[in-house]
């Protein structure tokens, strides 16, 4: 090899990938590129967009890249790790997904339970506050009868009295809303 060809090398190694060197790249070794993303991923535009990216990513680091005939090296490592970055941003998007809803009413049973929870608060307001308190802490929030007895400061046989006169009481008043 003469001086002259070994400078040229040199100034080729120091100056890195040139521009036109990564178009002419490009050109060449595009649907190659492609292929590979195509191996990794399952659709067009994601293996188009991952060569693209990888291509200006090269671009922007191309003197970093020394020798010229590793850009192509460069380029398909690039692929592959973008490849595996969408696969597994996908696979995160798919876990952070909802999960589908068990099977919902209808609008119109949504509507009838409505109405009958509009009723049931109305009745419940018409209730002694006693007997309200009493049906509240055991069924709404789920207190035993000597849980609620300490709450309210009372016995347990005024508990379940309050209660059962309360059921009563709304048993009465739902059937006259449901008239």
């Amino acid at each position: 090899m003469t001086d002259v060809a070994v400078a040229d090398v040199a100034a080729d190694v120091v100056a890195g990938t040139t521009v036109d060197h990564l178009t002419a790249t490009y050109q060449a070794h595009y649907r190659s590129l492609l292929g590979l993303a195509a191996l990794l991923l399952d659709d067009t535009a994601s293996c188009e967009d991952v060569v693209q990216e990888a291509f200006i990513r090269v671009h922007s680091a191309r003197n970093r890249v020394r020798d010229r005939e590793k850009t192509l090296a460069y380029l398909r490592q690039t692929v592959v790790n973008l490849s595996r970055s969408a696969l597994r941003r996908r696979i995160l998007g798919l876990k952070l997904l909802s999960k589908p809803m068990p099977d919902m009413a209808s609008a119109e049973e949504g509507a009838y339970d409505q109405l009958e929870r509009d009723d049931l608060i109305k009745a419940m307001r018409g209730l002694q506050r006693r007997q309200r308190e009493v049906l509240v802490l055991r069924y709404f929030a789920d207190m035993t009868e000597s849980q609620v007895a300490e709450t309210l400061g009372i016995s347990l046989g005024s508990v379940k009295a309050y209660g059962s006169r309360g059921i009563a009481a709304l048993r009465v008043a739902m059937e006259a809303a449901q008239s």
